[in-house]
């Protein structure tokens, strides 16, 4: 699992920092969450091959999440995109991007196909053999959702040895990985575990965007291998959260605590700060295991 951090800064774009967007890899998936201005050329910049996205999730429909998704849409259009191109997001979404595209007469040549979200509570969004999705309600100015991607356990890793030690023909690998025992000619039963390894444990990132202190979302992401959660931010500044319904490193580092999460990722800074380091430094008064987004970092998960 690998995540690209394009954009993690708070409001207004700037030369140097850009609004939220990042592209997960996982199971072979590309997803990209939020798509803030701007999202393309950091895409380009950062080498990233968007062409494999084929799943977008906004978080809620404050242009720093998602005025990046109409420059997006069309570009897919000019480079001849001919997949499905799923779209989840808050209920409006399809209206605001369909209206764009109908003024402008530039209907996609590819399938568009939306995902509106009403619920308040936790619900499963996408599934498949290797990963779910399901939404983090959460509490901000407008209806909100972070996202919850977790892989399914994986195939059991074939034991290289072993099956050369009992002559196993290759036809029947796929059934060994798939968990089966295997009878030899001579009749001896060869259980599973000997033939191989267990699987990879699966990983999980929830993905927490713009967002009051809400503990509510604590039992969800419990024990999740990295969580990443806006600090918009400081201490000395806390007051500014209830009116904005954002957080502080600080706040978000007590979600991580209190979830116990394996890895806290701080990011959606208030551009008012000279140094994102001061949001490190707070959150690890409560949580020790912190890193800071920063556009165009990756991280391995």
């Amino acid at each position: 699992m690998k995540l690209h951090i394009l954009g993690c800064y708070a409001a207004t774009p700037r030369t140097l920092t850009n609004p939220t967007a990042q592209v997960l890899e996982i199971k072979n998936h590309m997803i990209l969450i939020d798509c803030g201005e701007g999202t393309q050329v950091q895409l380009r910049k950062h080498k990233v091959k968007f062409s494999r996205i084929n799943h977008i999730f906004i978080s809620h429909l404050h242009g720093d999440h998602f005025f990046g998704l109409p420059g997006l849409i069309s570009t897919f259009r000019l480079l001849g995109r001919d997949k499905e191109l799923h779209i989840y997001g808050p209920k409006g979404i399809k209206e605001v991007i369909t209206l764009m595209l109908k003024l402008g007469d530039s209907w996609t040549n590819y399938p568009l196909l939306f995902h509106e979200l009403t619920s308040k509570e936790p619900e499963l969004v996408f599934e498949d053999e290797k990963i779910t999705v399901e939404t983090i309600p959460l509490n901000h100015r407008v209806y909100t959702n972070g996202y919850l991607f977790r892989e399914k356990l994986g195939e059991r890793k074939l034991n290289i040895e072993a099956v050369a030690k009992y002559k196993i023909d290759k036809c029947y690998y796929q059934n060994i990985k798939n968990g089966k025992n295997i009878t030899l000619d001579n009749g001896e039963l060869i259980q599973n575990e000997v033939l191989t390894f267990d699987p990879a444990t699966p990983k999980s990132y929830a993905f927490c965007s713009d967002t009051s202190y809400l503990p509510q979302i604590i039992g969800q992401i419990q024990k999740v291998h990295t969580l990443y959660h806006e600090s918009t931010f400081l201490d000395s500044e806390a007051h500014l959260t209830t009116k904005t319904k954002h957080a502080t490193a600080k706040e978000a580092a007590t979600i991580a605590l209190k979830a116990e999460v394996g890895t806290l990722i701080l990011g959606h800074y208030s551009t008012r700060y000279k140094s994102i380091e001061m949001f490190k430094d707070e959150a690890m008064e409560i949580f020790p295991n912190v890193e800071l987004g920063e556009d165009g970092k990756v991280f391995e998960l």
